[in-house]
Formats: C-alpha cells, sequence, structure tokens
C-alpha cells in the first residue's frame, strides 16, 4: 500500500467508526432513529455551511491522493513554504521544513493552488551566475570552472555542463554555469562549486569583483 494512504486512512476509519458507535448506542437506548435522521440532517447541513473549508479541506485531501501531486518524502514548494511531506491526513498535509519546523497546511488551497514538486523528476539542473573582473581571461575562467566540473562525480555528464557570458555588468563579466544532477545531490553540489570558486580562483588568476566606489573632488 501507497505510504501516503496510511495516515489519510486511518483518521477517515477512526472518524466513522466513532459515527457509526454513536448511532448504534443511540439505538440501543430507545432514540427513534427516524426523527435522528431528520434533526441530523438538519444540523448537518447547518454544520457544513459552518464547515465548508473543513469540507474543502477534506476533498482536497482526496483528490492529493487520486492523483499524487507529492508523496510522503518528497520535497514540495506550496503556500509560500518549502519542505519535506511527512503525512497526509484528511484535511491537512504537514512538512518538515529543512531547520526542523512542523508546518501543517490544509488541504484545500493545497490541491488547487500552485506547487512546486523538487522530487518528481530523478534529476535537476543546478544553475549559478558567477562573475569575473574586466581584464581577467575569459578561457582561465572556462577552464577553471571545467576543472571544477570534472572533479565532482556527482554532476553528469548528460546533459553537458553549459558556461555562457550573461551579462557585462557595471564592475564584473557574469557568466551562468548550468550542471545536471541526481535531485538528492542538488545542494550539495550547488554550495561544493561555490566554495570552490571562492577558494581557487586565485590559481586561476582570476577575481571575484566587487563594486568600486566613483569619488569625485571638486576643486576650488
Amino acid at each position: 500500500m501507497d505510504q501516503s494512504l496510511i495516515p489519510f486512512l486511518r483518521s477517515l476509519t477512526n472518524i466513522t467508526l466513532k459515527v457509526l458507535v454513536g448511532i448504534t448506542v443511540m439505538g440501543m437506548i430507545g432514540i427513534q432513529m427516524t426523527s435522528f435522521v431528520a434533526i441530523l440532517g438538519a444540523a448537518g447541513l447547518a454544520v457544513g455551511m459552518a464547515l465548508s473549508g473543513t469540507l474543502q479541506n477534506f476533498a482536497g485531501g482526496v483528490i492529493i491522493l487520486i492523483l499524487k501531486p507529492f508523496k510522503i518524502g518528497d520535497t514540495i514548494e506550496a503556500q509560500g513554504f518549502v519542505g519535506t511531506v511527512k503525512e497526509i491526513t484528511i484535511f491537512s498535509t504537514l512538512l518538515n521544513t529543512a531547520d526542523k519546523k512542523l508546518v501543517i497546511i490544509p488541504n484545500g488551497p493545497l490541491s488547487t493552488g500552485a506547487l512546486t514538486n523538487y522530487s518528481f523528476e530523478t534529476t535537476r539542473r543546478v544553475d549559478w551566475t558567477f562573475g569575473i573582473s574586466y581584464g581577467d581571461d575569459v578561457e582561465n575562467f572556462k577552464k577553471a570552472l571545467n576543472d571544477f566540473i570534472a572533479e565532482d562525480s556527482r554532476i553528469l555528464k548528460n546533459p553537458e555542463p553549459f558556461i555562457g557570458l550573461l551579462t557585462l555588468a557595471s564592475n564584473s563579466v557574469n557568466f551562468t554555469v548550468r550542471v545536471w544532477v541526481n535531485s538528492p545531490d542538488y545542494w550539495d553540489v550547488f554550495f561544493s562549486m561555490n566554495e570552490k570558486v571562492y577558494t581557487k580562483f586565485p590559481n586561476y588568476d582570476l577575481h571575484i569583483p566587487f563594486p568600486q566606489p566613483d569619488t569625485q573632488v571638486n576643486k576650488k
């Protein structure tokens, strides 16, 4: 059985059993079920209107389990939060964030709003923008990045890595670097490359640019 179904079915079964036990007990103590059903129907209508949001969340939970836009263990971004799916219940979905916070998102908005599933595909593209100073050798830059890429076995050979000149900024020549990795390796590769650029650029006679203040002195 899909692990995502277990907490949902557990919650649904628990509520259903409580309702059935309540109806059975009322029948045993002599409450007329026809009158009770009529009262229950009227009360159900009022409660349904009051709990329209809750019913929407229940419907959202059903939609999530049928369409499966994500499953337990996936990393998703939705409703302004990013985290790993811990549990899917009948009314809400629980996420664990990177800083170990528990986020509870109602299933209604989750099923109808925009959602990004970072675990849906087995591979992801890592993008960087690195700048070098004007006057630095472009070929040295490309050699440095190709060396860094070749050193990291987590970076996939296919699709091929890409290095291209992005913009000529006021203080730097900016390049975009794109590689593909297996999804679980995304952040480790991202941070590792940043560190290599910072620590090893000097070995290639490359300089990380920073804004240069332009000071003018008016002599009278």
